[in-house]
């Protein structure tokens, strides 16, 4: 599981669905769709219709890899920051319960109004 109690702020760069890591998509149940995918220097986020997958690379080799579910059920609060004229990143924030607050800083084009209405279906219903 990745350790969110040490790593505050994750900043990710966006990159095309089609270069999820592989296993991930033999995650997803039936339904479930890819909505945005990101990327640290070796570790993935994916976010999909239903949890976000989180990929973290372990090891020298990077053969060993740990994948952690947050379904957005958990989650019990969530905050969008918009990019601005100078800053240009978005953030996300999300506090899941025994976990905490997990924020997501993403570089580049991302659809956060997307993002917000997609997590609120799930929280919200």
């Amino acid at each position: 599981m990745i350790d969110f109690d040490k790593s505050e702020l994750f900043k990710l760069k966006p990159i095309d669905n089609s270069k999820a890591l592989e296993a991930i998509s033999l995650f997803l149940i039936d339904g479930e769709k890819i909505f945005a995918t990101f990327k640290t220097i070796r570790d993935q986020v994916v976010f999909t219709n239903k949890r976000i997958i989180a990929a973290n690379v372990q090891g020298l080799t990077g053969s060993k890899v740990d994948y952690t579910s947050i379904p957005y059920a958990k989650i019990q609060t969530f905050s969008v920051e918009t990019s601005g004229s100078l800053d240009l990143d978005c953030e996300i924030e999300i506090y899941i319960s025994a976990v905490g607050r997990v924020a997501f800083e993403i570089r580049g084009s991302f659809d956060i109004v997307g993002f917000n209405r997609l997590i609120s279906q799930h929280i919200l219903a």
